[in-house]
């Protein structure tokens, strides 16, 4: 038995954590869009052609904004084709994905969708292939209530009131040479300031998001941050960071501990930025949008998925659908408490991606819609992750892993509401063979009780939810909680994701 001691105090706050942490992606790649979350035909489509079953899920997985529509897609998008009618709308060849892009569902389409489930718009737009004037109209045509050409247009179009986007990345992933468009990290610095800046002459008040590294393995990491951040950091608001994780062959120690490599690349940038600052002598604080971060078994893309005959790019293709087992949503949940660890600087991060690809939810065309082992870690925290993320201090053994040196056998983040006096802790067992007994100090909490104890955790670790058995793995109630004289005890199964909310006595 593993024997761990965490204390909780909400005097020490990490920050508070935004809404927006909770937020996912969907782009125009695969089924994400044609067959996941728009299919006329289908028995639960609504006037708008967009499938109700998908709707009610994404509602529960509480998703709070949506980042659209790339991606490696926008880097080749023209946003004009995706809006009037759809009859006249052209056919288009995706780059990016070699699929056809058939244009049926674009900006006007996807807002409304948005408005169904609750979620904000993050929109990007498109540095790759265009640049300033296309992002200076997109804005005009979403944000502008009416009396121009481009906002009397998706007035026309059917969209009487402005979308209101707020949040606005520049381009995505600019530092990959798979990006139509790369360029040297100055070349699309100057760009995004640019783009930056003319979009601020109609808005001062947009949040805008430079595109920082792919991921912590390219090799400009780091210095493409800072030569970005020099040219922009006047201009914008947010760093994005990219980050996915699979494991290696059969280490599957190393990969459980994959949030220690997104705690750490998380710190590399926080400190670039602020090296970015001291050197500007700046005020301001460059905040981190980890608008893509998942599980995403990238081997298996480049082995199996990948379209390469150019006379036949198919509508819609069935790429990127990777299965989850309970191994990868401890992962992932392990992720979501690096995220919020760091709710000081990281304000904004988009799940990548939402449905059907590499996403928490599936769906089969005229069928039915199911919950992978990955939705139930992101829905639990974002309806319990409230408040401020609290420092911890965590006792427990270490383990050696290959990749990532000595890590902790658990790991934990808590949230702390002052307006509630509700606790939640958020907790990860990552050893493949032993319980871990966890002791939690809960004395700086005043008098409090067990709300609810969830437990992610099965047997077969490699057990997942499919088509045929959607409901082979979910949540159960962990009945080892207690809580006695200051201190909760409860006990973890080997490969599990646990979530106990603590309510104070004094708010019942």
């Amino acid at each position: 038995m593993i024997r761990a001691h965490l204390t909780v105090d909400p005097h020490f706050a990490v920050g508070t954590i935004d809404r927006r942490l909770f937020g996912s992606f969907l782009e125009h790649l695969g089924r994400g869009i044609y067959d996941g979350i728009y299919e006329p035909a289908h028995p639960t489509a609504d006037e708008d052609g967009f499938r109700s079953d998908v709707i009610e899920l994404v509602r529960e997985l509480g998703v709070t904004a949506v980042r659209y529509p790339g991606g490696n897609f926008v880097s080749g998008y023209r946003w004009e084709d995706g809006v009037g009618p759809r009859e006249a709308r052209p056919r288009r060849l995706d780059l990016a994905w070699h699929s056809t892009e058939t244009n049926e569902v674009g900006l006007d389409e996807f807002a409304t969708w948005l408005r169904k489930v609750g979620s904000e718009l993050v929109y990007a737009v498109n540095l790759g292939t265009r640049g300033v004037q296309e992002a200076l109209d997109v804005l005009e045509y979403a944000n502008i209530a009416g009396g121009t050409t481009l906002a009397d247009a998706r007035v026309a179009n059917g969209t009487a009131q402005p979308h209101g986007i707020r949040m606005w990345c520049l381009g995505n992933e600019m530092d990959g040479p798979w990006q139509l468009g790369h360029g040297t990290a100055q070349d699309y610095g100057r760009l995004a300031s640019k783009t930056a800046r003319a979009m601020r002459q109609i808005d001062p008040d947009l949040e805008l998001v430079a595109c920082g590294s792919s991921s912590a393995q390219m090799p400009t990491f780091g210095t493409w941050e800072r030569e970005v951040l020099e040219e922009t950091y006047d201009d914008v608001d947010f760093i994005s960071c990219h980050a996915y994780y699979e494991p290696k062959g059969d280490d599957f120690g190393s990969f459980l501990a994959s949030a220690v490599e997104m705690d750490r690349f998380i710190d590399s940038v926080v400190a670039t930025a602020d090296h970015v600052k001291a050197v500007r002598g700046s005020d301001k604080t460059m905040q981190i949008s980890f608008d893509e971060w998942n599980v995403w078994y990238q081997s298996r893309y480049n082995e199996v998925d990948r379209i390469t005959d150019p006379q036949s790019w198919p509508v819609a293709p069935r790429i990127l659908e990777d299965s989850y087992s309970v191994m990868d949503a401890v992962v992932f949940g392990n992720l979501l408490i690096s995220l919020i660890r760091h709710a000081d600087r990281v304000t904004s991060a988009s799940l990548a991606q939402l449905v059907n690809v590499i996403a928490p939810i599936m769906t089969e065309p005229g069928s039915h819609a199911w919950r992978q082992t990955t939705f139930f870690p992101f829905a639990v925290t974002s309806r319990l992750a409230r408040g401020e993320a609290l420092e911890l201090r965590l006792e427990c053994p270490t383990y050696s892993t290959a990749l990532h040196g000595e890590v902790p056998l658990v790991d934990a983040v808590a949230t702390h509401d002052r307006a509630s006096g509700g606790t939640a802790v958020f907790l990860v067992n990552r050893s493949e063979t032993t319980e871990a007994a966890l002791e939690i100090d809960t004395r700086m909490l005043g008098a409090v009780s067990v709300h609810e104890a969830h437990t992610l955790a099965d047997d077969d670790v490699h057990a997942r939810n499919t088509k045929d058995d959607p409901e082979r793995v979910g949540l159960v109630t962990n009945e080892t909680v207690t809580i006695q004289d200051g201190t909760a005890s409860v006990t973890l199964p080997p490969v599990s994701w646990t979530v106990i909310t603590l309510r104070s006595e004094q708010a019942r």
